[in-house]
């Protein structure tokens, strides 16, 4: 990543919230590459360039905002690794919180998009687990929205 890049994002990340916008959109994306990644207990190199491709892909090649993406992703991995205060039931408990809140966060959940960290499970287990995951975001992702339409 580029210098100017870094130096900014470290003074983004203080002011995160102010600057960066629709910072909360960003965040709840964010969390869901961070339910997938964290779910396998070998985090790849991998994992975060599929992070980096997708969020070029939905920022339509903003590459500051793929890359504020991808480092939100990185935060949040590294806090559930390092047990700082957030894991997966947590995580998921969140994002559900999150789209009662905002319901439109339910378009977000990009089911198709985040079927492509299956390939890089380290384990059949790990794959299970993951598509169970992913079950769940498709069934939130379907209810917050049949809610949301009544």
């Amino acid at each position: 990543m580029r210098l100017a890049f870094r130096i900014k994002h470290h003074f983004f990340n203080a002011f995160r919230e102010l600057f960066v916008h629709h910072h909360g959109s960003l965040e709840f994306r964010a969390k869901l590459f961070t339910l997938m990644i964290a779910s396998n207990e070998a985090i790849k190199v991998e994992n975060y360039i599929l992070v980096k491709n997708i969020a070029l892909e939905i920022y339509k090649d903003d590459e500051d905002r793929a890359n504020l993406l991808l480092l939100s992703t990185k935060e949040l991995v590294n806090k559930i690794k390092e047990k700082k205060g957030i894991h997966l039931d947590g995580l998921i408990f969140d994002i559900q919180k999150e789209l009662k809140i905002v319901p439109r966060y339910a378009k977000k959940i990009d089911t198709e998009a985040l079927e492509k960290f299956l390939d890089l499970a380290d384990s059949e287990d790990t794959q299970i687990y993951q598509r169970n995951i992913l079950e769940f975001l498709e069934n939130l992702k379907k209810e917050t929205l049949k809610i949301q339409k009544d």
